[in-house]
């Protein structure tokens, strides 16, 4: 049976935990999504609307694209193997340490990935140095903004050089753009707008983190190029979203207010648990995502914080990254008090 090496396996751990590991929005499910979950749970006698209309209709609303450029799945995960299979790239590059699903993806295919590795000394941002790796030959680029693990965005100059230098060479772009709603200017990020001029674009989205409901699973992409968009329908099952899961699409996007709270709180927390950390000897880069990622002193945190019922993520699996290598989420004010204070006991 294949382990989840991600954050957020809480069935794996006996008793009951605080969940830092996983990053979902701390708010949780809004009220107005539950509803409409539960309001959904009669028409599952029927099977889901392959085509998801309704929520095509209020996302291409919402993201002021056609509506033909979207394309949904049961969480971004599923789309990002989905994407893999209808490209078929001989050869791959990912800049790590980032989200493994990419890499698991491409290892399916048998496709060579090229490891371009964030250095710690540049604070695991994207820098020019990812343009020498983009070379002929190369076929698809795996990038995340802002970056799992470590919260960092990519800046939009450089990213833009990127785009161009990936249209010059005939390289397909997939962006994961999941955790954009929680920076303080997801506007200033996205690339959203100019997907009709880079029709090599993909975009990944997810309700999943932003909106607290990763059990229901619900992902989807953006892409001009309708070839593409064609073959990555048809890399999928045909009921791929629920019925509850596409009315929750639906709710969610009109949550505006949650949003705004959403960001007020991170905004807040998350430069408060970043200053502590250090203070406590913590080495925590400067994220601007609803996570913070750190390095501790020495080794044992996990084990440490667990003894005490707090699970944080590991980033040890991660490509470049070791034993000392942590990633907390942003949680309610009280929660991540508890957090900090059994930190500064480790």
């Amino acid at each position: 049976m294949k382990e989840l090496p991600h954050g957020g396996d809480i069935y794996s751990i006996p008793g009951p935990v605080l969940d830092f590991s996983a990053n979902i929005n701390s708010l949780g499910i809004p009220e107005g999504v539950k509803q409409a979950v539960v309001s959904s749970v009669e028409g599952c006698v029927h099977y889901p609307d392959p085509l998801c209309r309704e929520l095509r209709r209020a996302l291409s609303e919402h993201e002021s694209i056609p509506p033909d450029w979207l394309v949904f799945g049961n969480g971004a995960a599923d789309l990002i193997f989905r994407l893999v299979w209808a490209v078929r790239p001989k050869r791959a590059v990912i800049a790590e340490p980032t989200f493994l699903e990419y890499g698991f993806a491409l290892e399916s295919s048998g496709c060579h990935i090229v490891s371009h590795r964030l250095r710690r000394e540049e604070g695991f941002a994207v820098t020019r140095r990812l343009l020498d790796d983009l070379t002929p030959g190369t076929d698809l680029l795996f990038l995340c903004n802002p970056n799992n693990p470590t919260g960092r965005t990519i800046e939009p100059a450089l990213l833009l050089a990127v785009v161009h230098r990936c249209a010059e060479l005939g390289i397909r772009i997939v962006l994961d753009e999941c955790f954009q709603d929680f920076l303080d200017d997801p506007n200033a990020h996205t690339l959203i707008p100019l997907l009709k001029e880079f029709p090599h674009v993909v975009i990944l989205k997810a309700f999943t983190k932003i909106y607290a409901i990763p059990g229901l699973r619900l992902g989807y992409a953006l892409c001009s190029d309708p070839a593409l968009v064609q073959r990555l329908e048809q890399c999928g099952q045909p009921w791929a979203v629920s019925i509850p899961a596409q009315a929750a699409g639906v709710a969610a996007l009109r949550e505006t207010k949650y949003l705004e709270r959403t960001r007020n709180l991170i905004r807040s927390q998350r430069e408060r648990m970043i200053q502590e950390l250090r203070l406590f000897g913590m080495d925590a880069v400067d994220s601007e995502a609803n996570y913070v990622f750190f390095r501790a002193p020495r080794p044992g945190l996990r084990e440490f914080l667990l003894d005490r019922g707090i699970l944080i993520r590991s980033c040890a699996n991660y490509p470049g990254l070791d034993e000392y290598d942590f990633r907390a989420v942003v949680r309610l004010p009280k929660e991540n008090s508890r957090f900090l204070a059994a930190c500064r006991e480790f």
